[in-house]
């Protein structure tokens, strides 16, 4: 399992200690993440998204790599987009369970988490999308 060794009935968490190295580098970063709960139905039928209270982390962002550019574009992702690793769960669309993708807040922008690159037991890395947050009352 990659992400994680077994040491004798032992974890070790190859995430943190790669983290390690790369933060000197790319410092983590404190983000905000808002679970889907899904949504309530508003006005005119209109769906409206509903979240968890936010949890606030650290996270390293970076840029997609090639091949990452290339399974976005095979789902059609458009966009400012970006790589994200943090440990715990992330969640995209999931029309089954009606939830929407979980929110990513830093730098004062909120960014959709539109798919999962790798998830492992003690982290995820997730393509993230830029959101316009203006409301254009439309």
């Amino acid at each position: 399992m990659e992400g994680v060794a077994d040491c004798g009935g032992e974890v070790m968490d190859l995430r943190g200690i790669a983290n390690s190295a790369s933060d000197t580098v790319n410092p983590n970063i404190s983000v905000t993440v808002s679970a889907s709960t899904g949504y309530t139905i508003g006005p005119g039928l209109k769906q409206i998204p509903s979240y968890a209270d936010p949890v606030t982390g650290f996270a390293q962002v970076q840029a997609l790599t090639a091949r990452d550019i290339r399974q976005l574009e095979g789902l059609n992702i458009q966009g400012a987009t970006k790589s994200i690793i943090l440990r715990g769960p992330l969640n995209v669309v999931s029309r089954t369970n009606s939830q929407g993708g979980d929110l990513v807040t830093f730098g004062g922008q909120t960014w959709l988490n539109v798919a999962i690159l790798e998830q492992w037991p003690l982290w995820t890395r997730a393509a993230i999308q830029l959101q316009d947050t203006q409301d254009t009352g439309s």
